[in-house]
C-alpha cells in the first residue's frame, strides 16, 4: 500500500523537494585534494575517511529526494490525465485543462505563440481600427473635395442655389464614399472572444484548484 495524499499536498512537496535538491546539489562537496604529508582534505579540512563519508552521503540524499521527486511528480501527471473538470466551455482533463489556460496566458513552450485566440483578438482590432481610420481619412477628403466642387459651382460669393449642378456633386459624394466591410461584425466577435477568454480562465482556476484540493493521489 502506497502513500496516500491530495494533488494539493503533492504539488508543494514537489515545490519543496525542487528548493531542496538544488539546495544540496549546491552545498554538497564531492571531489576535494589531499597531499601524502597532509591528514586533511584541502577545501572541507576534515580527514579523507570524513570526506568521503559525507560526499557518499550527500550523493545519496540527492538521489533518494530526486527519486521521492520523480514518484510525486509522476502521480500528479497521472492523476491530471484521469481527473476531469466541468466548465461552460466543456469537459477537460485537469491536464488538460492545465494546458489550455497556459496557451490563453502566454505561458508555456511556445512563449505565447500558441495564444490563437489573443493574437486573433488583436488582428480583428488592429484591422477594425486601421480600416475605420482610413474611412474617416477618405471620406474627410472627399468632403474637401465635394466642398470646392460647390464653390466652382456656385461661386464664393454667390447666394443663388441652383439645385440640378449642385445634384451633381451629391452625386459625386454617394459614388466616391468609402464605406466599411464587415461581414464578421467585428465588434461582436471581439466582444465574444474576450467573454469566453476571461469565462474561461476563471472557470479553469476554480475548478483547477477544487480539483486539487479534493483528489487523492498514492505514491508508491
Amino acid at each position: 500500500m502506497g502513500e496516500r495524499m491530495l494533488v494539493t499536498q503533492a504539488l508543494d512537496e514537489r515545490d519543496l523537494l525542487v528548493k531542496k535538491i538544488v539546495d544540496k546539489i549546491a552545498k554538497a562537496s564531492f571531489v576535494d585534494t589531499i597531499k601524502p604529508n597532509e591528514d586533511k582534505v584541502y577545501a572541507k579540512r576534515i580527514s579523507k575517511e570524513e570526506y568521503a563519508k559525507e560526499a557518499e552521503g550527500a550523493y545519496q540524499q540527492i538521489m533518494d529526494l530526486i527519486e521521492r521527486f520523480q514518484k510525486i511528480d509522476a502521480a500528479i501527471v497521472a492523476s491530471n490525465a484521469e481527473t476531469k473538470i466541468t466548465t461552460s466551455y466543456g469537459v477537460f482533463t485537469v491536464a488538460g485543462a492545465i494546458s489550455i489556460r497556459s496557451r490563453l496566458r502566454g505561458a508555456g513552450a511556445y512563449d505565447g505563440e500558441a495564444d490563437f485566440e489573443g493574437s486573433l483578438q488583436e488582428k480583428l482590432k488592429s484591422e477594425y481600427n486601421e480600416r475605420i481610420r482610413f474611412c474617416d481619412l477618405k471620406n474627410s477628403q472627399l468632403q474637401t473635395t465635394a466642398e470646392n466642387m460647390r464653390l466652382s459651382i456656385l461661386g464664393k460669393d454667390s447666394k443663388v442655389k441652383d439645385d440640378k449642378p449642385l445634384g451633381v456633386v451629391d452625386a459625386y459624394v454617394k459614388e466616391n464614399t468609402t464605406e466599411l466591410v464587415d461581414p464578421l461584425n467585428v465588434k461582436k466577435k471581439l466582444e465574444a472572444l474576450e467573454e469566453k477568454r476571461n469565462t474561461l480562465l476563471t472557470e479553469l482556476d476554480t475548478q483547477i484548484k477544487v480539483s486539487n484540493a479534493t483528489t487523492f493521489i498514492e505514491i508508491v
